[in-house]
């Protein structure tokens, strides 16, 4: 059985896998979502499903993956460590490599994960109404001006993300425009000062993977005079509904776009 990753690397395997190890939370939840959760006998510290743990994402414990004889790794290009990978696979272990970068690329992903666990009759009407969801936003928002949005990940310092990520495509999605992301690097530091030149009318402070809350507004205190800031229009909002794929992209469309559509409404 032949499957190509997202690196189009041809992963082969000779039958299902029913040992799997899962190097990435969102991935690990979309197993669970796909009905083969009991196949996992390998997740990461921050998986919230109850397999074994064989580290963080960027430092798993190679050698207690290896002892526990998967019959595949899924791992993530972003998320994981190139070396990592390198290691894994120069111990016989197969991996699929995912490497979404857009929405859709994430409905797709779950469309794969569902042929290479034999898991379809599951994958199918997942895939379908997030696939409707995101067609429909696409009409809504085809005739719309978009949003100016700043989404930080990070403070001290202060980091952002540009175009060539999922989270802006996802902020696109439902009606965003991220104002960062003509930068040249995917992920990259700036400055408040920097953002309240560009307008921002709304500040999104995601719970990861830095854990924002409402006690960081005060923090935010160069954009105040933005239109974002004049306007009262910063937001606390679930980072796994903006940055994981899986079963979450329904919740980013969904949430996401309401909050856009509010704000929308205000200023009109």
């Amino acid at each position: 059985m032949d499957f190509v990753d997202d690196l189009q690397r041809i992963v082969s395997l000779p039958h299902l896998p029913q040992r799997i190890v899962s190097l990435v939370p969102s991935l690990t939840e979309t197993i669970f979502a796909l009905g083969a959760g009991e196949r996992l006998v390998g997740v990461t510290d921050y998986c919230t499903h109850p397999p074994d743990k064989v580290g963080g994402t960027k430092d798993p414990r190679l050698e207690a993956i290896l002892q526990l004889a998967p019959e595949l790794v899924i791992c993530n290009d972003e998320e994981n460590r190139r070396e990592d990978f390198l290691w894994l696979a120069a111990h016989g272990l197969p991996l699929y490599v995912t490497a979404p970068r857009t929405v859709a690329d994430g409905i797709v992903l779950i469309d794969k994960l569902g042929a290479l666990l034999g898991c379809q009759a599951q994958s199918t009407p997942i895939v379908q109404a997030q696939r409707a969801l995101y067609d429909q936003l696409a009409r809504e928002r085809a005739h719309q001006p978009r949003l100016r949005v700043f989404c930080p990940i990070w403070r001290k310092p202060w980091m952002s993300f540009n175009t060539d990520t999922y989270a802006d495509d996802m902020l696109w999605c439902c009606g965003g425009e991220n104002v960062l992301r003509t930068r040249s690097e995917r992920y990259f530091t700036v400055s408040l000062e920097e953002v309240a030149a560009l307008s921002p009318q709304v500040v999104l402070l995601p719970s990861e993977p830095y854990p924002f809350a409402m006690k960081h507004f005060v923090h935010l205190k160069p954009l105040a005079d933005t239109p974002a800031g004049r306007s009262g229009h910063f937001y606390c909002i679930d980072g796994m509904a903006l940055f994981w794929y899986g079963p979450r992209i329904t919740d980013g469309l969904t949430q996401l776009s309401r909050l856009f559509a509010y704000v929308r409404s205000s200023i009109d």
